[in-house]
């Protein structure tokens, strides 16, 4: 049996009612979509909150699901517009930057440090909403900003702009 029938079956069973199902297609997929809700949102707490009330609108949509894509990304996209709507209910705000959106800094010559994870994951967090959120799609996600800008309703060049001083502003925060 191949894993695109065994999620198949694991999703009907999840469909039938069935706890244990449901928490297996749970343990499969939260501690990635934690990941994702926590490089969006910023903070462990709020991220937990977000989790669960992701795996509430897996279950209770679980019929809408048509294998149009994997559950995976079904639940990905739920939890990425879950991260959304939360950031948004705290008023987050996207500035339309237009100077210099496209300009990459020009490194001159030095070599760049070599940085920990922890301080990595310190940096993004210490981002902005708006700056976190652009960020964490298009580089951890891999989302493109056509897709960034139609999740988040802002236009393609807000979405660049944001990546833009997101890297700038971790830059600054790394070196600091």
């Amino acid at each position: 049996m191949d894993a695109t029938q065994t999620h198949r079956d694991l999703i009907e069973r999840c469909r039938e009612g069935n706890r244990e199902a449901q928490f297996e297609l749970y343990r499969l997929y939260s501690r990635a979509m934690y990941n994702t809700a926590l490089r969006m949102v910023g903070h462990p707490h709020d991220a937990e909150d977000v989790l669960q009330s992701i795996f509430i609108e897996v279950f209770t949509k679980l019929e809408s699901f048509r294998y149009e894509s994997s559950i995976g990304a079904w639940i990905k996209r739920i939890t990425v517009n879950k991260c959304i709507n939360f950031l948004k209910s705290r008023r987050l705000i996207f500035t339309e930057l237009t100077a210099g959106v496209d300009r990459e800094e020009v490194n001159d010559g030095e070599t760049e440090p070599a940085y920990n994870v922890e301080s990595i994951n310190r940096a993004i967090g210490e981002l902005p909403d708006g700056y976190r959120v652009v960020f964490s799609l298009y580089a951890l996600e891999g989302y493109d900003h056509e897709e960034i800008g139609q999740i988040l309703g802002v236009t393609e060049a807000t979405s660049k702009s944001q990546y833009s001083r997101a890297k700038s502003k971790l830059r600054e925060s790394l070196k600091g």
